[in-house]
């Protein structure tokens, strides 16, 4: 299946019916009166979180998307039914905003949340509605409301506790596959992932989602590379792991290049708490990795794990220092959103 992250779509709710006019004809009833039912109400159009996706690619092929329009009304003092509503359903994750890209109408968060994107329109009266003492035979009704219509952009932000990032060929996807059931491709070439993998992680005593994230290169927020529209979705991440290829001429630009493009990206990413590791220690002497490392925290005043995704040398080590990470950042964003307790009062 195709990933996709980013789908425009115009939504039309359905329009109401027109109301009708009509008068009872029977037989030996001489004087039957108005009997024009009302229309029915169009449908409306909702978004919906479902499990099981993880991607936007039905939007690619269905760009369009509107609601059933109701029935009109019939004599007999019949109404027309309402039309059918029509429901997007969404990944867990997906935003959705306004035309402009930036107004934000809803976040879908939870499986089973579900929001109202356009109201269908109401049916029109027929002209039963309408008879009085004054006026016994109306002959006009309402025609139907008419539904509304948008464009929205709908985004996805996997959710996901912990991201890993760096620059490519630094051993992401390879420490992905280690650690969890997921399969991304892995190549000896740059830009091997293209598109982000989701892992779960189980451990003895604990289990989260880790991301792997496409790489970065110095010039991402400008668009060098494959930039840096992939970084959405860490924007959710409790805590980030920093990989860098300890094999690289120069660890600490390349430990530079990563933070100034998250900087340079914003919304709280440089802000995450990260663990650094220097990946890839199996292909060097235990002195030389070591010396690397002390040079490495002495340069950019961080102490990095030696870890190695082939050989699982120290993996598990970097798996408990980020899960205590995330478990942190989740008990601060619940403390947080917890309401104030009130004071006790005698």
């Amino acid at each position: 299946m195709k990933f996709l992250d980013q789908a425009k779509i115009y939504i039309r709710s359905g329009d109401g019916g027109a109301g009708c006019v009509s008068f009872r004809r029977e037989k030996y009833i001489e004087f039957g009166g108005p009997d024009g039912g009302d229309g029915g109400r169009g449908g409306h159009i909702f978004a919906e979180c479902v499990e099981g996706l993880n991607t936007l690619i039905d939007f690619r092929y269905q760009q369009h998307v509107k609601a059933q329009r109701g029935i009109h009304g019939m004599g007999r003092n019949r109404s027309g039914p309402g039309g059918e509503d029509a429901i997007l359903r969404l990944p867990v994750g997906t935003q959705v905003l306004e035309e402009d890209g930036e107004t934000l109408i809803a976040d879908l968060v939870e499986v089973g949340q579900k929001i109202h994107l356009a109201r269908g329109g109401n049916g029109g009266f027929g002209n039963a509605r309408f008879k009085s003492s004054t006026n016994q035979a109306p002959r006009h009704a309402n025609p139907g409301e008419e539904g509304e219509e948008r464009w929205v952009w709908l985004r996805l932000k996997l959710i996901a506790d912990a991201g890993i990032i760096g620059l490519p060929n630094a051993g992401k996807s390879t420490f992905l596959s280690a650690v969890s059931a997921a399969r991304p491709k892995i190549a000896d070439y740059p830009f091997t992932t293209l598109v982000p993998s989701l892992g779960v992680v189980r451990l003895a005593d604990f289990e989260f989602v880790l991301a792997d994230i496409p790489g970065l290169i110095e010039g991402a927020h400008q668009g060098t590379g494959l930039g840096d529209k992939f970084l959405g979705h860490v924007e959710r991440c409790g805590a980030l792991l920093h990989l860098i290829d300890i094999t690289e001429d120069d660890i600490a630009a390349a430990y530079r290049t990563v933070r100034t493009e998250l900087e340079a990206y914003g919304n709280g990413l440089a802000e995450k708490p990260e663990v650094v590791a220097l990946n890839k220690s199996d292909a060097l002497t235990e002195d030389d990795a070591v010396g690397r490392a002390a040079d490495f925290k002495a340069e950019c005043g961080v102490a990095p794990l030696l870890i190695s995704g082939v050989s699982g040398d120290a993996v598990d080590t970097s798996l408990h220092a980020l899960h205590d990470l995330v478990r942190t950042t989740r008990d601060s964003e619940r403390e947080a959103l917890a309401p104030p307790s009130e004071q006790w009062r005698p």
